[in-house]
């Protein structure tokens, strides 16, 4: 069966989201509607609607004109294997000491490794994207050269993939937040699959904004892999909740966008440590002022 997308891009949450509230009306009925941040900072959205019969093009068009975005771009995408592609596209991912990888993959794992074990279909935080992969390359190095968080969360967790990571170091519970209650749900389901279950709490929290952050902190170890304008954010509240001596490790941060990042975080109270590029995409690793 084909499957047909629409697709278009606008500036803005607001206007994406009642975008997508008015393509609920359309006939035939989308029989799905996402709204996603394009994760470079500008600010833009991708609004997309999926149908199982062709959409009514003219009607798109009319949407499209009211609310000030561009055209739809119509396309089919023929009946495939979804899993099976995902599977073929996120092969296992080695990080120094830590190898992520999915459930089709477990007779791949070396020997002497952490595995750290993500499905196929939660494709966000699997390690393949560089911020991830990057957060997990920082860490390894942290833990060469002797490091052993003892009060570890990860903001922003996604996947829960760097707070399980940390939770295999670490000797204590490590903190898993997001802002988003499926990302909770995610990182609580992995966190189990991993048999990680009392070593890695899972919570609901706008950046450190939860009581049960409040009352860890503060954190010798923070990740977080979110975004230039949230960690800019939250800059003044993880200097609180970070000790003297303590470390975050941030990324999210296109490379351009590094300096203007390191420059607010040291106004907080950070040095910067070491900073390394995937592709497009910067990992910082800074340090409190004692």
């Amino acid at each position: 069966m084909t499957t047909f997308t629409a697709l278009t891009t606008t500036m803005g949450r607001s206007t994406a989201e009642g975008l997508a509230l008015a393509l609920e009306a359309l006939e035939p009925e989308p029989t799905g509607i996402g709204v996603f941040e394009v994760e470079d900072g500008s600010g833009l959205f991708e609004v997309a609607a999926y149908f199982t019969d062709e959409p009514d093009r003219a009607g798109l068009a009319v949407l499209a004109m009211v609310h000030g975005v561009q055209d739809f771009n119509v396309s089919d995408v023929p009946d495939e294997d979804w899993v099976a592609k995902v599977r073929r596209d996120l092969p296992p991912v080695d990080a120094g000491r830590f190898f992520v990888y999915g459930s089709h993959d477990a007779d791949k794992v070396p020997a002497g490794k952490v595995p750290l074990l993500i499905e196929a279909a939660m494709a966000f935080g699997t390690g393949h994207h560089g911020t991830t992969l990057g957060c997990l390359r920082a860490f390894d190095r942290m833990v060469d050269a002797g490091f052993v968080p003892q009060n570890a969360v990860d903001i922003g967790c996604g996947t829960a993939v760097l707070a399980m990571a940390a939770a295999h170091i670490s000797p204590n519970v490590v903190l898993a937040s997001d802002i988003d209650p499926t990302a909770v749900e995610v990182a609580a389901a992995n966190v189990a699959a991993n048999n990680l279950t009392g070593r890695v709490d899972c919570l609901i929290a706008a950046g450190f904004d939860a009581p049960a952050l409040a009352q860890a902190a503060p954190f010798d170890l923070v990740f977080a892999n979110i975004l230039k304008g949230p960690l800019i954010a939250i800059a003044e509240d993880m200097a609180k909740a970070t000790q003297p001596g303590g470390t975050a490790i941030l990324s999210g941060i296109l490379n351009e966008q590094a300096d203007a990042v390191v420059e607010v975080y040291a106004r907080a109270g950070f040095n910067e440590t070491r900073r390394d590029s995937i592709v497009d995409w910067t990992t910082l690793t800074l340090t409190k002022f004692d």
